[in-house]
């Protein structure tokens, strides 16, 4: 269905659209006159070494020298101590009934606390920031005391930034009512084509001709807007529209009242949805036979993080972690999209190996700025901007790792760009053997091969390696010996071009795997000592956890592993959902490779087997459906192999079925299409 028929529905049906839009736009400006505002205010304290412990004072006697990280500890456990429910019912009692939220100062690298307010009174605000900021100094005190330290050895608190004015925050009520008119054009636009729908079967019920017939295609002279809107739309070029705006813009560039959810990429896959509701009430298009697999996994997954989110409404919540949940819900939402386009919404086999050849194109765009990253010390991502779009993250300076700058390219860290480019490797590989694509020059089929390849080792990154060794293990086993002792020289070799190219870069990296064994790395202490702290929070809800997209870096910390983080967030029914999508992906790719017919649909199969089997792997070493970009092109992946499945099922079953006569078939007039060899395929890309 092209974009004219879709405006053509909704101008006939008026009378279902108008009132419906009209309706959200009064219920909208209803909550902007009545949603009050709110007010933020906001103290910060600093924990200061004792006096006994300050002697001699090597700072030549500065005591707020001592806000070191030694005392962090005793931060966090103020904080939560402040957070804890008694403490809520005991400010309550004190009058203190708006909310209120304690964590560590943002960028702070010593024990700084940030205590803040939200309400609708300014002059309550302001006055409950100065009680919560007495009442944090004083509970220091009485920890202590509990604790029986000695006189002399307790920590103080200054206050380093006294209670502020009050500001408005008006986000929130622009959320709201932003969320209400989206919901009623949303319903006004899924009715209309409901009623358009129930209209049409009435009339073909009554043996009545449908009084809108298929507008003739453009003259060919017609103007270029014209063609486009004319032109039917289908899957694949929705997908490419995401695929563009996912790959070539920075991924955490957002729609500021939407936060990371609210990504153009996300935005667009959420319109894609409502274009194949569309079609597929007007009857143009039909969920694609045997891809019903995947849908059922996301249809699992959905209900997981529905419970969670329901569940997550039982406990005390704050606003920020309310929106978050919001937020995971838009998130989850943009998933479905991509998995029902791709699994339901592609219909011919060529447009899905378009679709994969334009993501392993677009990936090699991505993978080369990387690298010019990489070797210029920059950061690319960082010199774009667009208008109306704000970072959704703290601003990521330079990384670097030893004497190397760990490069990002697109994405919003040098993890999700080593992630990329390991779930996408084994496509630059198919890509590179495809028989269709034999026409091409050979640079043009190895050049996504050795960027994506060249790029992971720059990302000087555990993840890289540990991805490529995946690939490597998955892919080159069932290769024939010719090509499986190539590709090993090839491994073997490209070690001695990086010892040349990039001189300390193979040692940097042995380093850093050699630091993990021995317990010697500060980035593998990180990880491990979170482990207690997220039993912690998975005990307090083991089953359906605390909400998905709630456990957030700034409130908690970065917990740099994907299973750890959806323990606390799904619990143990979020973290089988997670391991039945991975395991899904690599059962497609399996079975893909063992009903193919053609030796470039078994080298497709296995090249989903392995990017599905990478993701499984490195979501232990990151937390990989945090990154848009990566979760984006991953659940876009899962919908390809399903969609694969499907097209490989349904030629095996043709395979299977001894073809019946002319006659049988009443069409010996029109004997059957030999079909096209491979080799003679012509590949859009």
């Amino acid at each position: 269905m092209s974009i004219a028929e879709i405006f053509r529905v909704l101008c006939r049906r008026w009378y279902v659209m108008v009132p419906l839009t009209l309706l959200g736009l009064v219920a909208g400006g209803y909550l902007y006159t009545t949603v009050p505002v709110t007010y933020e205010s906001q103290s910060q304290l600093a924990l200061l070494n004792s006096s006994r412990v300050a002697k001699p004072a090597p700072s030549y006697g500065n005591p707020l020298a001592y806000a070191s990280g030694s005392l962090i500890g005793t931060a966090d456990v103020l904080i939560r101590a402040l957070q804890s429910p008694e403490t809520a019912r005991t400010l309550q009692a004190q009058g203190i009934t708006d909310e209120y939220g304690v964590d560590f100062a943002a960028k702070a690298e010593g024990p700084l606390l940030t205590l803040t307010v939200k309400g609708e009174d300014r002059a309550k605000v302001l006055d409950e920031t100065r009680k919560i900021t007495d009442y944090a100094a004083e509970q220091l005190q009485v920890l202590q005391k509990q604790a029986r330290v000695p006189d002399g050895y307790y920590v103080q608190s200054a206050r380093i930034v006294p209670p502020q004015k009050p500001v408005s925050q008006p986000k929130s009520r622009y959320q709201k009512v932003a969320a209400v008119v989206v919901l009623g054009i949303t319903g006004a636009f899924l009715l209309s084509f409901v009623v358009e729908t129930w209209a049409g079967a009435r009339r073909r019920s009554r043996g009545l001709p449908d009084p809108h017939p298929a507008p003739p295609a453009p003259a060919p002279g017609a103007g270029r807007l014209r063609r486009l809107l004319t032109r039917p739309l289908d899957a694949t070029a929705v997908l490419t529209g995401y695929l563009a705006l996912a790959l070539f813009l920075p991924s955490n560039l957002a729609l500021p009242a939407l936060g990371g959810a609210g990504t153009p990429a996300n935005v667009f896959a959420l319109l894609g949805l409502f274009w194949y509701l569309a079609t597929w009430c007007s009857g143009r298009i039909a969920p694609a036979p045997g891809t019903r697999t995947m849908r059922t996994v996301m249809l699992v997954l959905g209900v997981a993080t529905l419970l969670s989110y329901i569940a997550n409404q039982d406990r005390i919540s704050g606003q920020k972690e309310i929106l978050a949940a919001d937020r995971g819900l838009i998130v989850l939402l943009v998933w479905v999209s991509l998995v029902v386009l791709t699994t339901a919404g592609i219909q011919d086999r060529e447009r899905l190996n378009v679709l994969m050849g334009r993501l392993v194109v677009m990936g090699t765009v991505v993978a080369a700025l990387g690298l010019y990253d990489f070797f210029t010390g920059t950061n690319i991502a960082d010199s774009l901007r667009i208008p109306g779009l704000s970072s959704s993250t703290a601003s990521v300076n330079v990384m670097d790792r030893g004497s190397f700058t760990r490069p990002r390219s697109l994405t919003a860290h040098p993890l999700e760009f080593s992630g990329m480019l390991a779930i996408l490797l084994p496509f630059a590989i198919w890509y590179a053997f495809d028989p269709a694509r034999r026409h091409l020059r050979a640079y043009r089929r190895w050049a996504p091969v050795v960027l994506l390849g060249g790029g992971l080792p720059l990302t000087v990154s555990r993840t890289s390696i540990i991805g490529i060794l995946v690939v490597a293990l998955v892919m080159v086993p069932r290769w024939k010996p010719e090509r499986r002792w190539t590709a090993i020289g090839i491994l073997f070799g490209s070690v001695a071009v990086f010892k040349v190219l990039v001189p300390g870069l193979i040692g940097t990296i042995t380093g850093l795997f050699s630091g993990s064994l021995n317990n010697a790395d500060s980035s593998t202490q990180a990880r491990t000592i979170k482990y207690p702290k997220i039993y912690e929070y998975f005990v307090q809800d083991p089953v359906f956890g605390r909400g998905f997209g709630t456990f957030t870096p700034e409130r908690y910390f970065f917990t740099d592993n994907q299973y750890l983080l959806t323990v606390a967030e799904l619990g143990a029914l979020g973290v089988a959902c997670l391991l039945l999508l991975g395991l899904t992906g690599v059962h497609q790719g399996g079975a893909i490779r063992r009903l193919a017919r053609r030796e470039s649909d078994r080298e497709l199969g296995q090249a989903f087997f392995a990017s599905a089997t990478v993701a499984l792997v490195i979501s232990a070493t990151f937390d990989t459906l945090s990154f848009p970009m990566f979760a984006g092109v991953f659940f876009l992946l899962l919908g390809a192999g399903g969609s694969c499945l499907g097209f490989v099922r349904h030629e095996a079953a043709e395979a299977a079925t001894p073809p019946a006569s002319p006659e049988d078939r009443g069409d010996a007039q029109h004997p059957p299409r030999p079909r096209t060899p491979d080799s003679q395929r012509l590949v859009e890309i």
